[in-house]
């Protein structure tokens, strides 16, 4: 399980285990939060195609899908 501070979040680095539409390293270029400044959703951008994809930031933490950083 990957150890994640939810206020160091954003602008974090990720490699994806298993790549999708050759993308495996992703940038968190957004932090949703709710009105309490709770962290809710993450938005993640492909280094290679500069796509955009909303996650819940929780997700991160299963490293079966996730590792910090670019491998």
């Amino acid at each position: 399980m990957n150890r994640i501070n939810p206020n160091k979040l954003q602008h974090s680095k990720w490699t994806a285990v298993e790549p999708c539409n050759r993308e495996k390293h992703f940038l968190v270029t957004a932090v949703n939060r709710d009105l309490a400044g709770c962290v809710q959703s993450c938005v993640l951008e492909a280094v290679h195609s500069r796509r955009e994809t909303g996650i819940d930031w929780r997700e991160l933490q299963n490293d079966a899908r996730w590792h910090i950083g670019w491998r």
